[in-house]
């Protein structure tokens, strides 16, 4: 069977981890910790932990400020609260002096399901990503979480870590080298490639299963580096494969399958099937059914391929 980890519980561990190593790591929460994880860092290290209660915008100013004085800072917060209530901080007193500040928002996307579309961040990348010198990154499992917070601790300048509340699969080994900037493919196939990152990734190995069987053979790319992103390997996956879909559970508008496009627009033009969430809100249900909902389960992504290709 399967293991499976939230990405939430690898970075709340990886992060008390990291603070043995780096003594000069600071980690801030709106009050959220037992949810974000920070609070294990918090029992390890209490005097570099702070609960900045519920004052995102304050919290992104205070980490600006310990940044300025060298510290690096990790932010936790949900998605909808980092990426929505503090946005104007973040961009002038985190991206524009480029300070060290990593933002690691969990509950993002579909998977607060119950919570219901107050609390689904379906725009978060799309915001952070048009922010100068802001790096983005979604990791697929707990693996690729810790090799991406092993990578951004070294980087300079602040990041966008995209981080969920539900348990998923582990699809990475532990000898996997994630690259800032660089894709990573998982399967490799002929007629089709997937481009996709986070939750979904398991979901589209399972729907490349399925369209097997209709004789399609896939490729599978992780694209957990969405800004910087890997134009060379969308380049190089545009001039083998006849059909390109990007997956994403997040609004089509301004995410992953926006950030291929524009590589495509701009060194390759190819035609994109962009599949995740329409122009609309979310909906509350369980996670499981509000990606069913969204055709974004194994069966839903195959049968919008084959429909697409009709």
């Amino acid at each position: 069977m399967t293991q499976e980890i939230a990405t939430r519980d690898a970075y709340g561990n990886k992060l008390a981890q990291l603070g043995e190593k780096y003594s000069h790591i600071v980690v801030l929460d709106a009050d959220l910790s037992g949810s974000t994880k920070t609070n294990i860092f918090a029992k390890k290290f209490p005097q570099r932990f702070f609960n900045m209660g519920v004052a995102e915008q304050g919290m992104m100013g205070t980490a600006a400020g310990l940044a300025a004085c060298g510290k690096t800072v990790f932010v936790s917060t949900f998605a909808i609260f980092a990426t929505g209530r503090a946005w104007e901080p973040i961009r002038q007193s985190i991206a524009y002096p480029n300070l060290n500040v990593k933002i690691c928002a969990s509950h993002a996307g579909l998977t607060v399901g119950e919570d219901g579309a107050s609390h689904q961040a379906i725009e978060d990348v799309a915001v952070m990503r048009v922010i100068p010198q802001m790096k983005v990154f979604v990791p697929s499992d707990a693996v690729e979480t810790e090799k991406i917070l092993e990578a951004i601790v070294e980087d300079a300048g602040p990041c966008y870590v995209r981080l969920g509340r539900a348990k998923t699969p582990v699809l990475f080994d532990p000898s996997y080298s994630f690259k800032i900037g660089r894709g990573h493919v998982l399967k490799e196939g002929k007629d089709l490639c997937f481009f996709t990152h986070g939750f979904l990734t398991s979901h589209v190995l399972q729907a490349a299963e399925i369209l097997a069987q209709k004789n399609i053979s896939c490729t599978v790319a992780s694209m957990a580096s969405v800004k910087p992103i890997d134009a060379d390997l969308i380049v190089a996956m545009a001039k083998k494969h006849r059909t390109l879909v990007s997956v994403e559970e997040h609004s089509i508008i301004g995410g992953l399958g926006s950030a291929v496009a524009e590589v495509l627009t701009d060194k390759c033009p190819h035609s994109l099937i962009r599949l995740g969430v329409n122009d609309e809100f979310g909906q509350s249900g369980s996670y499981q059914e509000v990606v069913r909902h969204y055709k974004l389960d194994a069966e839903g992504i195959a049968n919008s391929v084959l429909g697409k290709k009709a």
